[in-house]
């Protein structure tokens, strides 16, 4: 193999497969990235057998071939070499690579050995607008679980119906969901369980692009496929299994009523519920409470050993059908901040229905986000 490619070219995509490459023990060609030739394209790869990530690149090629070199000394050689022509060239496995006064040697090993990615046959595609599908993963991503006894909650679920796509993430005690609506309707009905790791490659390789992704769908796998600007051929392709089992029915969680809907500044909420947290005891408690002789909010917390602190918040209240009356709810404080920070909106709506019943967080004015938590219940 030999190819004439940009510096800044060859940096950009080792950046993006070496994400996922060099972190495995077990099987060391997985520390490796593969590198192909493809008619006039340059072809990186890398895969840890559950997710695996291609990107290709334009190349002039005067000799076809492949090879899998080390990751780490590639990405960090190619990244402090200057922005120039590199020449790169195989021989007896090994990476000869030349930049002006600069011969280096990288040895690698046999391509033949690299595991094969797999692709998805179906040509069918959902159009995925990049900028609100990666916001709109980043405010469910961090609520999957994480225990392993229950494999359907440690990823994100999507659904997709016509119009729109859900995306839903739940750790039994948090759950978040997001409505984003689709500029190209989809005649599938699809659904499937993204794997939180995949998820946040996502997110860190398609955030800062612009366009639409496509998404290739199997029984087993996901393929997401970004294209170059100056081609149709796919720029870049992440590939993930899908977790197994059923996602479970959770419509029936989220409240459809309230003991009491309480309108705040976002910001305000969020920086008396960080000062209260200051006060909190090892379990995280901090308690919410509004009275109907108050049109506001008290926030409290509470420690023997470095003392109290107790704040109000002015808010408007709408009480439920029940009769009004107080309402004092304990919750962890960092899963109200975690629910905050999600929120875009300056308004919030907080929505409380008993001490030991699930509460709401979700912007106002905007229907495509919710955020329920359950409270900490009181002996």
């Amino acid at each position: 193999m030999k190819i004439i490619i940009l510096k800044e070219n060859l940096n950009n995509g080792l950046n993006i497969i070496g994400r996922i490459a060099g972190k495995n023990l077990t099987l060391p060609i997985l520390n490796n990235i593969l590198i192909e030739t493809e008619k006039s394209f340059i072809n990186l790869s890398s895969t840890d057998l559950e997710l695996g990530i291609k990107y290709w690149l334009l190349a002039k090629i005067e000799k076809e071939g492949k090879i899998t070199i080390p990751s780490k000394i590639l990405t960090s050689f190619v990244n402090l070499l200057p922005n120039k022509k590199l020449t790169l060239e195989v021989k007896n496995q090994t990476l000869f690579i030349d930049c002006d006064d600069q011969n280096t040697q990288i040895k690698g090993l046999d391509a033949q050995d690299y595991p094969i990615i797999p692709t998805i046959s179906d040509k069918d595609f959902i159009g995925l607008d990049i900028a609100s599908f990666c916001e709109g993963l980043s405010q469910v991503v961090d609520f999957a679980s994480v225990n392993q006894a229950r494999p359907e909650l440690s990823g994100v679920y999507l659904n997709f119906q016509k119009d729109r796509v859900q995306l839903t993430a739940t750790d039994s005690v948090r759950l978040a969901e997001k409505t984003i609506f689709l500029k190209e309707k989809t005649e599938k009905n699809l659904s499937f369980i993204l794997p939180q790791k995949t998820a946040r490659e996502i997110i860190n390789i398609f955030a800062e692009q612009k366009g639409r992704l496509k998404l290739y769908s199997s029984p087993n796998q996901v393929l997401f496929e970004y294209p170059m600007t100056e081609t149709d051929h796919p720029q870049i392709q992440v590939i993930s299994r899908l977790v197994e089992g059923e996602y479970p029915d959770y419509q029936g969680i989220i409240p459809k009523k309230y003991e009491a809907q309480i309108v705040l500044n976002k910001n305000d909420f969020l920086n008396q519920v960080k000062t209260a947290s200051l006060f909190s005891g090892k379990s995280n408690e901090i308690k919410v409470r509004i009275n109907p002789k108050k049109e506001g909010v008290e926030i409290l917390s509470q420690n023997p050993e470095l003392g109290e602190n107790k704040s109000f918040l002015p808010a408007k209240i709408v009480y439920g059908q029940e009769s009004v009356q107080e309402v004092a709810v304990n919750f962890n404080y960092r899963f109200l901040i975690d629910g905050l920070l999600n929120i875009k909106n300056p308004k919030v709506i907080f929505e409380l229905n008993g001490e030991d019943g699930p509460a709401v967080l979700k912007p106002a004015e905007d229907m495509t986000y919710i955020y329920v938590v359950m409270p900490i219940k009181t002996t």
